[in-house]
């Protein structure tokens, strides 16, 4: 009994040290770790050992059409997001209710609209990547969208700050996943993949509803006027904006990976990245609780910039250390997996893909202090980015297309530009993300310290 107290006290007092923010974040970081042990199993043993080398390279590009295809979903969740910040930072669940009602409305609407565009594109992206399995364009709808109305829950439980609860429903996420993609995998490799893939949404879904059953039961109060869809069109045609930039970024990406490389070196950078993912764990629980905190210190009229540079500086650290590690111990460890010495000698590329993964995970850091705030002026040059770096891959990647119409000192230049390995690749991904980074780091420092408003 005492033993029990002290350590309740202690605790106490470490919650208290740390500070909410921080307290959150080690207690979620943990949960997702755990997880993680799960996830890593899957993506570095049994998705090698039952997808043969010639198709691994195109798990990624799947996975990112799967994200293009509820990306009109995406865009709505994001906008839903920002909302729930503000009505429970107010208190008004009966209006958040209303809204998590015309959600999903909004999802049956979406969903109709990407069966019909898959159906006419999903036979042409399959033959680019060298995919034969035409039935995996229904099990592609099913991940992408119920991965898609997942976060609306996942959102309510974030800016509620149920941060307890929803650590556990990572816990048991990871095992769910687990278990469906052994029962699955061994019949057809890839569908095994998606039906694992949508098992762990489908059971945040409930168990988010189970979680936030006391918040729904509020009576439902009325939430649409012509002043709140005025705000709520202009969001969403801001996130539907900068979210067609980064998904067509997103895409075209994994897409000249794996159809412009050698299929060693697209199965190689999935590998890698599985590796180089470790370093977004960190990120990956600072950027969820500090939305809320950033929405909440910004609707105060404070700077949030201090804890935007804490949260940056653990990251670096964090990434810093992970890349440390891999470079003495890649490629031993990378030799253990299913046809590892195929890849083991691309193990440089794990601590380069760390630290190009550790500077998305900056600006996701910065971009996601500014949306919580209803600051959107980083648009104006993200976005333009974000569509013309694809666009200059595919031209790099493809100017064997255009020979006749550039200049032959063109086609040369272009020729030398050419992404035809995973180091090269690599080199334009190092680029863009450098530039990125400079964007942010000049926009939040040089910000006057008083433009905290909230929209």
């Amino acid at each position: 009994m005492y033993k029990g107290r002290t350590m309740k006290e202690l605790i106490g007092k470490m919650r208290v040290r740390l500070g909410d923010f921080w307290w959150y974040s080690l207690i979620i970081f943990l949960a997702n770790r755990a997880a993680d042990l799960l996830n890593a199993f899957v993506g570095l043993w049994l998705v090698p050992h039952y997808v043969p080398p010639s198709e691994l390279g195109a798990v990624l590009p799947l996975t990112n059409y799967a994200a293009f295809l509820a990306f009109p979903m995406a865009v709505f969740v994001s906008t839903f997001r920002n909302e729930i910040s503000t009505l429970s930072i107010r208190g008004e669940l009966g209006r958040l209710k209303t809204l998590m009602r015309g959600v999903f409305i909004a999802s049956g609407v979406f969903l109709l609209c990407a069966v019909m565009l898959s159906y006419f594109m999903l036979p042409h992206f399959l033959e680019r990547i060298r995919v034969a399995q035409g039935s995996l364009g229904m099990l592609i709808l099913l991940t992408s969208f119920v991965g898609a109305i997942a976060p609306v829950y996942s959102n309510a439980m974030q800016a509620l700050k149920k941060f307890r609860a929803t650590s556990l429903i990572n816990l048991i996420g990871a095992p769910v996943r687990l278990l469906t993609m052994l029962v699955a995998m061994p019949f057809r490799p890839l569908a095994g993949y998606f039906v694992g893939q949508a098992s762990t949404p489908v059971f945040n879904i409930v168990m988010s509803i189970f979680s936030l059953r006391k918040e729904l039961s509020v009576k439902a109060e009325p939430y649409w006027s012509k002043d709140v869809a005025k705000r709520f069109g202009k969001l969403f045609l801001i996130f539907a904006i900068s979210g067609v930039a980064g998904s067509f970024c997103g895409l075209i990406e994994t897409t000249v990976l794996r159809q412009r490389l050698p299929e060693i070196d697209s199965a190689a950078y999935y590998v890698v990245t599985r590796f180089s993912d470790i370093s977004s764990f960190l990120y990956c629980t600072l950027v969820f609780t500090l939305f809320p905190f950033t929405a909440e210190r910004s609707a105060k009229g404070e700077d949030v910039r201090p804890l935007i540079f804490k949260t940056s500086a653990a990251i670096v650290v964090f990434s810093c250390f992970i890349a440390l590690f891999f470079t003495f111990f890649g490629r031993f460890i990378i030799n253990l997996l299913p046809h590892g010495n195929l890849y083991a000698s691309f193990w440089w590329a794990i601590p380069w893909m760390i630290a190009v993964t550790m500077m998305n995970s900056l600006v996701g850091i910065y971009t996601t202090a500014e949306v919580s705030a209803n600051r959107f002026s980083f648009l104006w040059w993200m976005v333009p980015l974000n569509l013309l770096y694809p666009a200059v891959l595919l031209v790099v990647t493809g100017h064997g297309y255009f020979k006749g119409f550039f200049p032959p000192s063109l086609m040369d230049w272009l020729m030398r530009l050419n992404a035809t390995s995973l180091k090269s690749m690599l080199c334009w991904m190092t680029a863009i993300g450098l530039i990125r980074l400079f964007g942010c780091a000049l926009q939040c420092c040089f910000r006057p310290k008083g433009l905290v408003e909230r929209g």
